[in-house]
């Protein structure tokens, strides 16, 4: 089959018959390109996976994206195209033994003219000397490589198996791509009726996964006719999915207001309030790694220099979140949140780098003065690179008094004003001592 066909409106090939017993997902699983919902970037007229399908040679990549947006449709619908056998391997449950046995597929099949697609589920999962098992197969050519995998690549797969894969980043489904999804199932669940809102509730609380959004909808399928409900609102919605969709819908109005919510507590200096926000968004299905990133932006944004210490406690109870999991790696997000709720309140640095960025944006690149110039070269030395330099551990105080270090035509600014509060009480008295000193050198000269 010519792989072009995948990109016609009707499959190139007829699907295999549904089998009306597996689950949603499955049954709705594209059967030709066409048919896929989502990844326009890469699938879209004249985008990379479209051109490399019309190239019709095959090649070995990497689908790199969240989970439940398509990476193991698209390594099928690879296999389906260029008529290739497609062996699949799970990097959770395989190992060794599934990849001699791929390896040995791949042999007999080349021996027969027929190409080898070794799909690897969860690439991540495979230590260094599994990865590098693939290796001399593929470049070989005795089959094509397409490792899935939900984490970055750069750090979780092996360099040269990197460099002889493409590496293709898919999406997280859009609200509309999974309002689309959602009219498909209906389709296939006869007419599974949804009031208003409850397409917006499901979209929410999927958060761009396709495939927990099927599944939701095939649970609410069958709470719908067990209680003989014509029409799903979104009250019995909630309830039918109560264990599921919990306290709040993640990407929601709801779950933003918690996290503002937990954000002002820490802010406030309330450690119970913001105890509680965090728990109340780690019960209600919150991702503990998201509000582990926040942690760390509460850090710098509202403690900073008052208490450094406070950013490093943040970052962690993140690493060992991850070394950890849940739940016992929510501990130490918990100490984390109520270590700053208690720490002293600055918001000095990130009214300073703020100010900074806006003066940089609305000012000229101003000249690097010549006397802080680097002269690695005579040529340098010769123009006068870093001349009339004063090295500071060579001056009294280890501070050179009256020094200048903003570009000659431009005026010195102020962007940092340290608070009385914590640390930055310490810092904003050195700072006068030392404005003090340069004013006095001004005065001898």
């Amino acid at each position: 089959m010519c792989p072009q066909d995948l990109f016609a409106s009707e499959p190139a090939v007829s699907a295999p018959a549904r089998d009306p017993h597996a689950p949603l997902a499955e049954r709705l699983r594209p059967h030709a390109l066409a048919d896929v919902v989502g990844q326009t970037h890469l699938l879209g007229p004249g985008k990379p996976l479209q051109l490399a399908f019309e190239s019709g040679r095959l090649h070995s990549m990497i689908l790199w994206g969240p989970p439940g947006v398509g990476k193991t449709t698209l390594a099928r619908l690879t296999a389906q195209a260029f008529g290739a056998d497609f062996v699949a391997i799970s990097a959770v449950l395989g190992g060794v033994k599934d990849i001699r046995e791929a390896v040995e597929r791949a042999r007999v099949n080349q021996l027969a003219g027929r190409a080898t697609i070794v799909f690897v589920d969860e690439v991540h999962r495979f230590n260094k000397a599994q990865q590098d098992a693939f290796l001399p197969h593929v470049e070989a050519g005795l089959f094509t490589f397409i490792g899935a995998t939900t984490e970055n690549p750069s750090f979780e797969v092996v360099g040269a198996l990197l460099s002889r894969a493409q590496v293709y980043v898919l999406k997280s489904l859009s609200p509309d791509e999974l309002k689309q999804l959602m009219q498909r199932a209906q389709v296939e669940l006869h007419g599974l009726k949804l009031a208003e809102g409850v397409d917006v509730l499901l979209a929410a609380y999927a958060d761009g996964d396709a495939r927990r959004l099927l599944n939701l909808l095939e649970q609410l399928d069958i709470a719908a006719r067990t209680a003989r409900v014509d029409a799903v609102d979104t009250a019995f919605a909630e309830s039918a999915l109560a264990q599921s969709l919990r306290r709040f819908d993640k990407g929601g109005e709801a779950f933003y207001d918690q996290i503002s919510a937990l954000h002002k507590s820490v802010r406030g200096s309330d450690p119970d309030a913001a105890l509680y926000w965090l728990v109340r968004m780690l019960d209600g299905g919150a991702d503990p790694r998201y509000l582990g990133r926040r942690l760390i932006r509460m850090a710098s944004e509202d403690i900073g220099l008052a208490d450094p210490r406070a950013l490093r406690i943040a970052l962690d109870a993140v690493e060992t979140y991850e070394r950890l999991g849940s739940p016992e790696g929510e501990l130490a997000l918990a100490e984390a949140c109520l270590y700053m709720a208690c720490a002293p309140k600055s918001n000095a640095a990130y009214v300073a780098y703020n100010s900074a960025r806006a003066f940089v944006q609305a000012n000229p690149s101003n000249e690097v003065p010549i006397h802080l110039r680097n002269a690695p070269t005579r040529l340098m030395k010769e123009l006068g690179y870093g001349r009339a330099y004063r090295y500071a551990h060579d001056e009294p105080e280890a501070y050179a008094a009256g020094e200048r270090y903003f570009p000659d035509d431009l005026p010195e600014q102020a962007f940092y004003a340290p608070t009385p509060r914590g640390l930055e009480g310490k810092i904003a008295e050195k700072l006068a001592h030392l404005k003090r000193l340069d004013e006095d050198a001004a005065k001898n000269r």
